[in-house]
């Protein structure tokens, strides 16, 4: 897969960073970008995990949020158009894949179905103190002084532990062969990852300058010292759209980049 980069302000050599609001970072390295999100009320209220009505690229969900920043989200079925992970906004489940036919349909899905219904989920939580931000198993307990306002599932966790097999991206036979993968779990492709320290939220996105595994990625977040980290869908999905200055396609067939189902986004109010 070739990536089309295109960023619509200079870069200094080899580091790009932007800072239109203190609670905003963002630095580029050798085709990796590093997101930083500060955590704090006015931003974690503007932080919205949303799904299209049909699909969508992440150009266009940007441009109809009136956003700051957009990411790509989680796993859909590209031949029904249906979600393959949960997504909550403001409150309530927009996507739920319990209800895609395809899951149940295929034996192998339908019989490790408590695993794909588990994977990891990125929160956005509103408790007595304030917002905190959460990376978890999706079946996973909210503190009972919190409410889930906003979540994506997606996955897997890639540290402090990468869980390939447990969440059903890679499976093995009882020789240790892998007789599965998903999401390229085992291959260099680019990747885009959120992640956690301090309550402050970590989005890195690899390009296809810089590509990597999912082993790769885990060592990558432990160089970074972070709490947790997990993986979005990445590969020719991986997009990002930062205000009108950047924007990270894969795949771009129409300049465009992929259709997509779900999405992260920092709206500007």
């Amino acid at each position: 897969m070739n990536k089309k980069i295109i960023l619509l302000m200079g870069i200094c050599f080899s580091l790009f960073c932007i800072q239109p609001a203190k609670a905003i970072e963002i630095n580029e390295t050798d085709g990796v970008y590093h997101i930083i999100l500060e955590q704090n009320k006015k931003l974690a209220k503007r932080l919205k995990c949303v799904i299209a009505d049909d699909l969508m690229t992440n150009r266009e969900i940007h441009k109809k949020a009136d956003a700051i920043l957009t990411v790509n989200g989680g796993f859909f079925d590209p031949q029904n158009k249906k979600t393959v992970s949960y997504v909550t906004t403001d409150g309530q489940i927009v996507a739920d894949p319990i209800f895609n036919e395809n899951l149940l349909a295929d034996p192998l899905l339908r019989k490790n179905l408590d695993k794909v219904l588990n994977r990891s989920e990125f929160r956005v939580l509103e408790c007595f103190n304030g917002y905190k931000f959460e990376i978890a198993q999706h079946k996973s307990p909210v503190d009972f002084e919190c409410q889930l306002v906003n979540s994506i599932q997606a996955g897997p966790l890639v540290f402090p532990r990468l869980q390939m097999e447990e969440e059903l991206f890679v499976v093995k036979d009882e020789n240790g062969n892998v007789i599965r993968e998903s999401a390229s779990a085992l291959h260099k492709v680019a990747r885009t990852i959120i992640g956690l320290k301090d309550n402050n939220i970590h989005i890195l996105i690899f390009t296809d300058e810089h590509p990597m595994t999912l082993e790769e990625v885990t060592q990558y977040c432990a160089d970074l010292n972070l709490d947790r980290a997990m993986a979005l869908d990445g590969g020719g999905s991986t997009s990002m759209n930062y205000l009108d200055k950047i924007e990270v396609v894969s795949n771009p067939e129409n300049g465009q980049g992929r259709m997509l189902k779900s999405f992260i986004i920092l709206k500007k109010k």
